[in-house]
C-alpha cells in the first residue's frame, strides 16, 4: 500500500518566490505536494476546511495583502487545533520587530527573502534532520 506524504503549505504572494521554493523543494527530493496560498486569510480558510489534508510544515511570508504573515501567525498559534503545525518564515523584512514577533509566536525558523536557492536548499535539509517531512503527525 501506497502512503501519500503529507502536503506542504506555502503562503507567499511572490509568484518569483513560489518558484524558487519549489525549485529547492525539488533538487532536495522533497515529495510531498505543495499547496500554494497567497494570503494569510486564504490560508486558514484552507487549514480549517475539513476536507484538506493538513500540512506537515508551513512555509510563510509575512509581507503580504489581505492578512499579513504576523496576523496569520496570531490567528493560528491561539488556535487549539492549528498551532502545533511548524512554522518557517520566509521575508523580505529586515525589521528586527518581525523577527522577534515571529519567534515570539512560536515559529520553527526564519530565513531574510531575497531566497538565495542555495541557501534555501541547505535550510530544508537541515529541517529534514530533525524531521523527516512525510512522517509529521
Amino acid at each position: 500500500m501506497k502512503v501519500l506524504n503529507k502536503p506542504l503549505l506555502l503562503i507567499e504572494d511572490d509568484q518569483v518566490d513560489v518558484m524558487t521554493i519549489r525549485r529547492a523543494l525539488k533538487e532536495i527530493h522533497v515529495a510531498n505536494a505543495v499547496v500554494h496560498r497567497e494570503n494569510g486569510e486564504d490560508a486558514i480558510a484552507y487549514l480549517r476546511d475539513p476536507a484538506n489534508e493538513k500540512p506537515c510544515i508551513i512555509l510563510l511570508d509575512l509581507n503580504m495583502p489581505i492578512m499579513n504573515g504576523i496576523e496569520f501567525l496570531q490567528v493560528v498559534k491561539n488556535d487549539d487545533q492549528l498551532r502545533r503545525f511548524p512554522v518557517i518564515v520566509l521575508t523580505t523584512s529586515e525589521e528586527q520587530q518581525d523577527k522577534l514577533n515571529s519567534f515570539n509566536l512560536g515559529v520553527a525558523g526564519y530565513m531574510a527573502k531575497p531566497v538565495d536557492y542555495r541557501q534555501f536548499v541547505e535550510v530544508m535539509r537541515s529541517i529534514d534532520l530533525y524531521w523527516t517531512i512525510s512522517e509529521i503527525p
